[in-house]
């Protein structure tokens, strides 16, 4: 079977299709520009079947954690890369077999790339999950119900001539580690770099989303190509792969958010119908007060000048937009999102009713 080379080209379609299945969030595209522009200068990378990775061989995931519409963020290729070698100097005994991303985003889906290029890792085609989440617990690919599994986060992040620039190593259960990471993006500015969670190939392989790279490339060449008859069709594509659908299209009538603990926080009314967001967005409501899609379902908006994504911190007032939606069971997920424990507090942030809509698993 042809690998696919993981080029520039490849990389806009992984952006265009990982931002619609970042769900709202997922980083920014300026930061996903910037990695390709610096895989340019890298020798040539291909993405990897998951399936000629030794099941013992050990995996990092690589991540950004912080608030996208953070003012003062900064990072930059060089700060991503070293988090990879942050964690080789300080774990020299773990031998990597390979990086996969977290998420899906227009910087997630291709954040990894880099690290594995100039570190000479092969880059896998899996994530932590399929689509965008936001907290670090959500990516831990239930990680955190291993009482005993005790996890390294290395970060790095923010800008050096203001002061900003932070780099470290945690060491400690998911939950508390995250926790610091998530307090280290606010030092450094609104957001880090992160290398973390080593596990088995074989643990990726039950717990993650396998394939979701290329499904990620697939979904934005196919968008791509109906943006060359019109936005509409290109709308149209993402709705027709995803098997999702149209929510509504029409004026955003207000946008209101607030970053607050690493997070974006807030809701978006679109003719009448609301969205609210925790950086991806959580909930669609008509104007009936009817729930149409609720978190791990996806939920996106589209602007209708251009039928290209648009994230939560990038939507404005005034903006002409498609929302689109689809089921949870149409998505490439990790266990993670059918939690109870880390869904119910989604609805003390959002202020909006969740658990009764959403799927539980044991």
């Amino acid at each position: 079977m042809e690998k696919t080379r993981l080029d520039t080209q490849a990389g806009r379609w992984a952006m265009l299709g990982g931002c619609i299945l970042g769900g709202g969030g997922g980083g920014n595209a300026w930061l996903g520009e910037m990695l390709l522009d610096k895989l340019s200068e890298a020798p040539p990378l291909e993405l990897a079947p998951l399936s000629e990775a030794d099941g013992d061989a050990v995996v990092l995931s690589v991540s950004l954690v912080g608030a996208p519409a953070a003012a003062e963020q900064y990072l930059d290729p060089d700060q991503m890369i070293r988090t990879v070698e942050l964690f080789r100097e300080n774990c020299p005994d773990i031998q990597l077999g390979g990086i996969i991303t977290n998420e899906n985003g227009a910087c997630a889906t291709v954040n990894g790339w880099v690290q594995a290029a100039f570190t000479g890792l092969p880059f896998l085609d899996a994530q932590c999950n399929g689509r965008a989440h936001p907290t670090g617990v959500m990516g831990s690919m239930d990680l955190h119900k291993d009482p005993g599994y005790q996890t390294v986060m290395t970060y790095a992040g923010g800008d050096p001539a203001k002061g900003r620039y932070v780099e470290g190593i945690v060491r400690g259960t998911i939950d508390r580690a995250a926790a610091l990471v998530r307090a280290a993006s606010v030092e450094a500015g609104g957001v880090v770099a992160v290398a973390r969670n080593p596990v088995t190939a074989a643990y990726v392989k039950t717990h993650g989303a396998v394939g979701g790279i290329s499904q990620s490339i697939a979904l934005g060449r196919a968008v791509e190509e109906g943006l060359g008859t019109s936005p509409l069709a290109g709308v149209e594509r993402a709705v027709e792969v995803l098997k999702g659908q149209i929510l509504c299209q029409g004026r955003v009538d207000s946008c209101q958010l607030r970053s607050e603990g690493g997070f974006d926080v807030g809701f978006v009314t679109v003719a009448g119908y609301e969205l609210t967001f925790w950086n991806e967005y959580m909930t669609a409501t008509a104007p009936d007060g009817t729930r149409l899609a609720t978190f791990p379902d996806l939920i996106m908006t589209m602007d209708a000048a251009t039928g290209r994504p648009v994230t939560s911190a990038d939507i404005r007032e005034g903006q002409e937009v498609y929302v689109i939606g689809t089921s949870h069971g149409n998505l490439n997920l990790s266990p993670t999102m059918y939690d109870r424990a880390l869904m119910a507090p989604v609805e003390q942030i959002v202020g909006r009713e969740m658990l009764r809509y959403q799927e539980h698993r044991d």
